[in-house]
């Protein structure tokens, strides 16, 4: 038990800090991404936080298997750079039972990523893509920050000097839009008013923005003449709530769902979602001789053909996941041989580093 706690705290420790490491880069990317995006005005900065969250199961589900592949490769590297799997191997602990104290981790990891793909990850997303599209059909005031011109809806872009401390009224309204009379022709409209406000109909499910005090100016491209319209009361409706579009991408769905569901695109995402807990297995299978090195090499050696396994592994996976999806690969074959083939390799990998002397 003693030398059980130590390699899995060994294992685990320096997993949460690879994991760590990999989780801070890929968020910051993917936070600048959306920060970027709220910057142009095109989601409000108030969801960032939700986005982010609701993407961290994505996130862990590709993160973890790596880490773990990595912490057993720098862990025990470590430990055969200070000959201490020599002195276990002395002792009587043999290489494969060095192999059944990794797996124990290696369950508890499987277990979480199982957990991220096969359920928090669709929901994650279902989630992230309703908010989004949420925000893509609200043609609304809520994104516009003051003292800058934004685009909004179709063809509008927007300007406001300021807004109340709760956000409901702003001031200095600049709006700019292109549109069509009646007959087709069209016209530039600008529209200038003291303050404005927000209004949903519940009856139409239309939404206004009431300006008050203020002129709207009508032009006509190539013609001299323009058309002044002042007033105290202006609503102009920016749009209809509509119910949102059917979200029903496989990417999307329930597993059980996807379980009740023989296509094609199905299939792959549902065999892409047992791969994740299924590859730290394997994995795992090839970290134990990958990890051998002698003082020499230094617990870093392998570490970037490890890399590179790990990434044509992960590779040869999406490209079955989109094989399998256009119907150029077969469900019944589906993702399996590449697992097939890597336990394989593994297991190889493992006699022959046995045969070697594991305790190099």
């Amino acid at each position: 038990m003693i030398i059980f706690r130590y390699l899995t705290r060994e294992i685990l420790l320096t997993m949460a800090a690879v994991a760590g490491v990999l989780l801070l880069v890929i968020m910051g990317s993917r936070f600048i991404r959306y920060f970027s995006n709220a910057a142009e005005g095109e989601i409000p900065a108030s969801i960032l936080g939700t986005l982010m969250l609701l993407h961290l199961p994505g996130f862990l589900e590709l993160i973890l298997p790596l880490a773990f592949f990595l912490g057993i490769l720098l862990a025990y590297g470590q430990l055969y750079l200070n000959s201490e799997i020599t002195v276990l191997v002395a002792c009587g602990t043999s290489p494969n039972r060095l192999l059944q104290v990794s797996l124990v981790p290696a369950t508890l990891v499987a277990v979480l990523v199982g957990l991220c793909s096969l359920w928090l990850t669709p929901a994650g997303a279902l989630e992230t893509e309703t908010l989004l599209e949420d925000q893509r059909s609200r043609v609304d005031f809520s994104t516009l920050g003051p003292g800058r011109f934004q685009e909004f809806g179709s063809g509008r872009t927007a300007y406001i000097e300021g807004v109340s401390e709760d956000g409901s009224e702003m001031r200095g309204v600049f709006i700019s839009e292109r549109q069509r009379r009646s007959d087709g022709t069209p016209e530039s409209a600008v529209t200038r008013a003291e303050g404005g406000h927000q209004v949903l109909d519940d009856e139409t499910g239309s939404r206004f923005l009431v300006l008050s005090d203020g002129e709207r100016y009508s032009v006509e491209p190539g013609r001299h003449q323009a058309e002044r319209l002042e007033f105290d009361t202006y609503a102009v409706r920016l749009s209809r709530t509509e119910t949102l579009r059917e979200l029903d991408s496989p990417e999307l769905a329930t597993t059980r769902e996807l379980l009740g569901d023989a296509s094609p695109e199905a299939s792959a995402q549902l065999q892409w979602r047992l791969s994740m807990p299924l590859m730290v297995f394997i994995l795992t299978l090839l970290a134990m001789p990958l990890s051998r090195v002698n003082p020499r090499q230094g617990r870093f050696a392998k570490l970037l053909p490890a890399i590179f396994l790990h990434v044509a592994y992960l590779s040869l996976l999406l490209a079955a996941l989109d094989a399998i999806g256009r119907g150029n690969l077969p469900a019944v074959i589906g993702m399996w041989p590449i697992h097939g083939a890597f336990l394989a390799l593994g297991g190889w990998m493992t006699i022959r580093a046995q045969r070697k002397g594991m305790s190099g």
